[in-house]
């Protein structure tokens, strides 16, 4: 089987260097790890890093180019149709009264499930002052938009004042109601999150992070005092896990995750079928996997520790809620189970007080 990349690339510094530390820690081979990121880069922040124990453990698989991104047959260049749906650059319009606007090019860890996977550390993610002023004459003239969603790339990547910049010109618009940054930063470079930056955060409210953590050997001090921090600063914070092949689909990983999350002051909001990108086929498990999991996980922990399990449907079509099936029949008496797997019922007429 032909793993050779279709369009080898030089490989970049960051990738070069986080290959050179994996082969010097773990013995792994060299040639197979250039082959990979010659087409998929590779950065691996030194915390991270750490974390990793062995290679094939759930830090490894997340951050560790593996051959099989190379050989999938299933995966989508653009799988969720960014691009066709960017009226101007590095912004996507897909909901009536959302937009997403990338503003940073580069993350602290290259994830190997990526949705971006096909431009992250790439040239083809340029992201410039001139696309972000794009994207922020796009959204003035576009009062529809209420809600704006900061990604990239990692936005806290960006500079306190850079970050700080983008925010207040958001601010000046007077639609944009709500601002939401999506970070993985307090699980891959947590010391990024100071006091100060949650300050100068704090100053826009009203704020939302969603961040991302997938395993619960991510949740560690480090990680728990990034996200004191900024929920000290009144940030609400959130956790949109992608569920994973190997790595996280099992209910007790997920149950011992999520409660780690609520501990930490973070509220599991989605729970991610991963998304048709090309180079990710060996993360998918089916949706009747998730939707087990689910039903295994449902009145077993905190219905605050629940997320949603949702997949964003190829073509741009939207996040659709993905359910196990409780409802048996539904007629005058609706018909259900429980999450014990109890039979119940529950009146579905209505009582009019004048009969």
């Amino acid at each position: 089987m032909n793993h050779q990349p279709l369009h080898p690339l030089p490989l970049n510094a960051a990738s070069h260097g986080a290959i050179e530390a994996l082969c010097q820690k773990f013995a792994v081979s060299r040639t197979a790890l250039e082959q990979v990121a010659a087409l998929y880069p590779v950065r691996i922040s030194s915390y991270y890093f750490d974390l990793i124990q062995a290679p094939g453990d759930p830090i490894w698989q997340q951050a560790v180019p593996d051959p099989l991104e190379l050989v999938d047959p299933q995966g989508l260049e653009d799988p969720l149709n960014e691009e066709q749906l960017s009226p101007v650059p590095n912004l996507v319009h897909k909901y009536p009264d959302r937009a997403l606007l990338l503003i940073s090019s580069e993350c602290p860890v290259y994830c190997r499930f990526c949705t971006r996977k096909r431009k992250v550390g790439k040239p083809e993610m340029c992201i410039t002052e001139a696309t972000i002023a794009a994207g922020l004459d796009y959204l003035a003239r576009t009062p529809a938009i209420s809600d704006v969603l900061l990604s990239g790339g990692d936005p806290l990547m960006l500079s306190d004042n850079r970050l700080h910049d983008i925010l207040a010109r958001l601010r000046l618009i007077p639609s944009i109601k709500t601002i939401r940054i999506g970070t993985r930063i307090p699980c891959t470079l947590p010391h990024r999150v100071t006091r100060e930056l949650a300050g100068m955060l704090a100053g826009f409210h009203p704020l939302f992070i969603n961040t991302h953590f997938n395993h619960p050997r991510e949740l560690t001090p480090q990680a728990a005092e990034a996200c004191n921090l900024l929920a000290d600063a009144g940030i609400p914070l959130g956790c949109q896990t992608v569920l994973l092949r190997g790595i996280n689909d099992s209910a007790p990983i997920l149950a011992e995750l999520f409660r780690g999350l609520l501990a930490m002051r973070v509220k599991p909001y989605y729970l991610f079928q991963i998304d048709q990108t090309r180079g990710t086929s060996h993360f998918r498990t089916t949706i009747d996997q998730g939707c087990a999991l689910m039903g295994r996980l449902i009145g077993h922990i905190s219905g605050m520790a629940i997320p949603t399990y949702a997949l964003d449907a190829p073509g741009g079509g939207g996040k659709i809620p993905l359910t196990p099936h409780y409802i048996t029949s539904c007629g005058d008496v609706l018909e259900f189970t429980n999450y014990q797997g109890r039979s119940c019922t529950y009146p579905n007429t209505l009582w009019n007080a004048s009969q």
